[in-house]
Parts: C-alpha cells; structure tokens; sequence
C-alpha cells in the first residue's frame, strides 16, 4: 500500500496501552520496525512489539530516571540520558536489564540524543553549551564542540553530516570524520520569537530538515544550504512542551502531536493541511513517530497508541 491522502486519513488507533502512570517523554522505533521502546515520566521503560501489538517488556529506571531513549541498532540494548542524580548517558542491555557502559562528561542536563543510522556513534547535546561524540564501545568522549547555546542535533540518513541547531536560530552541519574541526556549513536563520527548537529531522532522502518546537509552529528548511522551505501551523500547543514532529519514510507527510491529543498530518512539499486524526488522547499528545519499515503509526500522550489505515475506507 502507497502513503497517499486518502491512505493517510483513514487512519485509525489500533491499540491503546495504559501501562505509563505520567507522560511518556520519548519513543523509538527498532530500525527494522519490529518493535518500539519507550520511556515515561514514571521512570519507566516499556517495549512494545509492534507487529503483534502487544505489550513485551518494562524495565525500571527508578534511580536514575530516563529520558530520549533510543535503540543502539538492535533491539537488544539502548541508550538514554538521566533525568536524576547526574546527567550520564547510559547504555542499556534490555534482555538482562544491565548497563553496560556510562558516558559521563555532560555538566547540565542532556536536551538531545542522536545515534548514528551506520555506525556505533551517537551524539549529545546538553545545556551547558556542548556537543559530544561518542562511540558506543568506549566510555571516553570521542569529540567535543562548545556550541554558546542550547543545542539540538541529528544525524542525516548516510551518517556522515550532523546537523545541530543553536540557541533556535543558527543551523551547523559538520562532518562527522572530522568533527572537532568545527562546522563546514553555518547558516543564521530568524530567531524564533515565539519559541524554542526542541528537535531537529532529517528527512529520509537528506534533502530536508525539519524543526519541531514548543510553540504551535514546525520549520522546514532546505538541508544543504538552511534556506526555508514551509512553515507548519494549525497545531495547537497552548503549553509551551516540546511537540514532537516527523516525517514519513517516504518523506511526503509530516505528522505532528498537539495538546488537544490529536495528530495533525501536512503534505510536506505544498504545506497543505491533509487531515487532523483524533485517537481519544486523553492529554497532550508529546511523541508521534511513523514506522520506518511498516505502515504503521505510534503517538503518546500517557496512553501508547498504535494506528492503522483502516483498508476498507480507502476501497471506498
């Protein structure tokens, strides 16, 4: 089945899990698609089988609480940052609930955490004004950049550019071989006035980046040279909370959360407005996510929800 408008509306939630007791602050999808782990404000973690739609695991992080989890290329381990006691990374083995490594470095809390889609690197960023590079089999930071602000950073589809924001108004982009050499593109663009950058997406062909933010507006800018592309709005978010927005695999939609608990869908290349889906969120909608291999959708609020296109509409 093809991504298209009417494919796109038909969406419909699939399934509802009320395992979390607080909002979930961050999912993500296993690269193959297959399953989806998440971390919540209650300071757990659950992993969710996505092709069954069911529950698989939870793991608790009650001493150190957890926050942007992410997979590290298998489903078997994962890295997130701290939201207690320090501001380590950790690096996660899921089948036997241990750490197998802490990267510590960071001197303020931890705002962004990218992995590479190739390798066995990642990079944070943090509030006190860094970016670090590291590689997953050593606790040592492999590259530092002092950024004057608050960062955001993401890998692009190859991994061989990192693009970070600063301080919601200047766009970087490094080679990640060489990293420390400092940026080979930087591009200043209107500083928000309304709102703060709170992520930063490549687009699955590399061409586009897309910029979420906790106001009620998304950017989307031209990847090699920052240039703006559209502006995104008709979302609401009346919080000021990060809104997490995505693009689909086939980078023709962006999907994004709100805080009237429903997914507001935009064509990517014209800026249309394809549908508003509405899934019962009970509360603010933070995270929304499409599989990369499947056509399937995820959001949360403090609810996990599974959507689907609902076939016998679109044969209508």
């Amino acid at each position: 089945m093809k991504l298209v408008d009417n494919v796109v509306r038909s969406f419909k939630v699939a399934k509802v899990f009320r395992e979390n007791t607080d909002k979930i602050n961050s999912f993500d999808f296993s690269p193959a698609g297959d399953y989806i782990i998440s971390c919540s404000e209650d300071d757990q973690i659950v992993i969710y089988d996505s092709q069954k739609g069911e529950l698989s695991k939870t793991i608790n992080s009650k001493k150190y609480g957890v926050d942007l989890i992410h997979f590290a290329h298998t489903k078997t381990t994962a890295i997130h940052s701290s939201t207690k006691v320090d501001d380590t990374i950790r690096y996660l083995s899921l089948h036997d609930n241990k750490y197998i490594r802490y990267f510590t470095g960071h001197a303020k809390k931890v705002v962004s955490l990218c992995v590479s889609p190739i390798e066995d690197m990642f990079v944070s960023g943090s509030l006190d004004k860094s970016l670090r590079l590291w590689d997953l089999r050593s606790p040592n930071c492999q590259g530092y950049i002092n950024v004057m602000g608050r960062p955001v950073a993401a890998f692009d589809p190859e991994g061989l550019v990192l693009a970070a924001g600063i301080n919601s108004e200047t766009l970087k982009l490094f080679d990640v071989r060489s990293f420390d050499k400092g940026p080979f593109i930087t591009v200043k663009l209107p500083q928000e006035k309304e709102c703060d950058w709170t992520d930063l997406k490549f687009s699955q062909d590399g061409r586009t980046i897309l910029i979420p933010t906790n106001g009620s507006l998304i950017r989307l800018i031209n990847a090699f040279n920052g240039t703006p592309i559209q502006t995104f709005t008709g979302h609401l978010n009346n919080k000021g909370i990060p809104i997490e927005a995505s693009f689909s695999p086939d980078s023709q939609y962006i999907f994004s959360g709100s805080t009237d608990g429903r997914i507001h869908v935009w064509n990517a290349v014209t800026g249309y407005k394809v549908c508003v889906l509405n899934g019962d969120h009970p509360g603010p909608v933070h995270c929304v996510k499409f599989n990369p291999k499947y056509m399937m959708m995820a959001s949360a609020c403090t609810n996990m929800a599974f959507w689907l296109p609902t076939v016998d509409e679109v044969a209508n």
